[in-house]
């Protein structure tokens, strides 16, 4: 694997707290800029076992990999199908959303890939955009159209199922729609009892929270409205709060859905996610930048991203 260059120096963190209830959350007074160079970074996914955090830089069609404990940077894949979002399956499988090759993938362990998902009802997918893994096994991913809009971010194309919805594949293979009222829906999370389903629209720059049935979702109200741009990834911290990336950096909401704080950078943040020995600590994409700081929360258990 070729080697990129590593760390490129630090940059102010600035905490802003907008609710009393913000006071224990805190962190490093600056980002470490981990590596800079991308063009539009996406998808961070830490691996407790390997030390490391993969993330995508869909425009360049390449996966990119930074090791905690060396601070190396290098190429995991290239070409990579334009990925965006990846997670960990509970076998600690890689489980990624591909924008060109409009699929949801896992690399199994021998490195081969295998295809979950790629079409419905006879159509293809638009562009699979983030996933996560519930606690049976299931693999829940939005598929908006953002990588079939442009060459850009994968390949210009229509839309061949009737619009961007959320989807489930079971363990037994079989995928169905689970939410199709959003406009694009985005990021995505459960609570940590796997209870609830949080999914981002970003066109909407809203959070919108299900009650997760089974194989189904029930309910889909208004979680939080975004104050600067629009919502992109989210995850939750072990409290269950809902930190969610967007233009000004991080928005962080008590589960009762008011604003606690921020954490401001320096770019505009696609994604995060927790990780670490201590799952406390933060990493971002952002634009250009993978970013991380140490923080005084730690992560939740999003199956199973670490």
């Amino acid at each position: 694997m070729p080697l990129l260059e590593p760390l490129a120096g630090t940059v102010p963190a600035e905490w802003v707290r907008l609710d009393d209830r913000f006071a224990g959350i805190r962190g490093d007074s600056h980002l470490e800029r981990l590596w800079t160079g991308g063009r539009w970074l996406e998808g961070p996914v830490y691996s407790a076992a390997g030390r490391y955090v993969l993330w995508s830089d869909i425009p360049s069609d390449r996966i990119l990999r930074w090791d905690e404990t060396s601070y190396q940077v290098s190429v995991f894949r290239e070409p990579a199908g334009n990925t965006n979002g990846h997670t960990l399956d509970e076998q600690g499988r890689l489980v990624s959303c591909e924008h060109g090759n409009r699929r949801v993938t896992r690399t199994e362990h021998d490195g081969s890939v295998r295809v979950l998902a790629d079409g419905y009802n006879g159509g293809r997918l638009n562009s699979p955009n983030d996933v996560v893994v519930s606690p049976d096994g299931a693999v829940w991913f939005t598929d908006p159209a953002y990588g079939i809009d442009s060459d850009y971010e994968g390949h210009k194309g229509s839309i061949e199922v009737g619009g961007c919805h959320v989807y489930r594949v079971g363990p037994d293979g079989a995928l169905t729609v689970v939410a199709d009222d959003f406009n694009r829906p985005n990021g995505l999370a459960f609570s940590n009892d796997g209870s609830l389903l949080y999914v981002t629209d970003t066109e909407e720059a809203t959070i919108r929270v299900f009650t997760v049935e089974g194989d189904k979702l029930r309910g889909g109200e208004l979680f939080a409205e975004c104050g600067n741009g629009a919502f992109d990834g989210i995850r939750l911290d072990s409290e269950g709060r809902v930190w969610g990336a967007a233009a000004d950096g991080v928005h962080i909401y008590h589960p009762d859905a008011t604003l606690l704080g921020k954490l401001l950078v320096p770019e505009t943040v696609s994604n995060l996610c927790f990780g670490g020995p201590k799952r406390n600590r933060l990493f971002l994409t952002a634009t250009t930048s993978l970013y991380s700081l140490f923080t005084t929360v730690n992560g939740g258990r999003q199956p199973y991203d670490g």
